[in-house]
């Protein structure tokens, strides 16, 4: 199974590098990176076209036909539609969202940003916000940070951080976990 996902990953990181040149090329990125992230929003969104974009059930032509009659519709052109019609003609529409997370990742690199993916059980305010943004900048050595902000209520209160390759859980969920498992541990 590893394999199979390494295969993918690698496979979508090859579209998604040549994507990215070409859109360097033609000065692009930003219009290319906003037609990306609507289309996963659509995907997200869409029981019906995830799948379209997952199942081998479709042909090649099936896909592009609907893909083409989606994006005309979401306002979708150009070098990101003849990208997406590219995938869906070589049959690798099931990497589509791969490919777009990748993409984003050398837009991030290129313009020396980090994404930071945060959870808490409830909205923060704005001086929340603005007080993590800069804890972030800081542990990055001075980086822009982008935050990606989700609620989860499931983690009862605190806040769960990922950037890059790190990860903090100050969450009150995985504290009664630990806690619960000390107990299990003593009795």
């Amino acid at each position: 199974m590893a394999d199979a996902e390494n295969i993918v990953s690698g496979m979508a990181g090859r579209y998604a590098s040549a994507l990215f040149s070409l859109a360097k090329d033609s000065r692009s990125i930003d219009k290319v990176a906003g037609e990306l992230k609507g289309f996963d929003a659509l995907v997200q969104g869409s029981p019906d076209l995830q799948l379209l974009v997952r199942s081998p059930a479709f042909t090649a032509e099936d896909q592009s036909r609907a893909l083409k009659a989606v994006l005309d519709r979401a306002g979708i052109s150009g070098l990101t539609a003849n990208f997406l019609l590219l995938v869906a003609s070589k049959r690798r529409l099931f990497a589509v969202r791969t490919m777009i997370r990748d993409f984003l990742a050398l837009d991030d690199a290129d313009r020396g940003v980090s994404r930071a993916q945060v959870t808490v059980a409830e909205p923060l305010t704005d001086g929340q916000l603005s007080a993590l943004k800069q804890s972030l900048v800081e542990a990055t050595g001075g980086k822009s940070v982008e935050v990606d902000m989700k609620v989860d209520p499931e983690i009862i209160g605190g806040i769960v951080v990922r950037l890059g390759s790190r990860m903090v859980d100050a969450s009150i969920k995985t504290k009664l976990n630990s806690i619960r498992t000390r107990m299990k541990e003593v009795g």
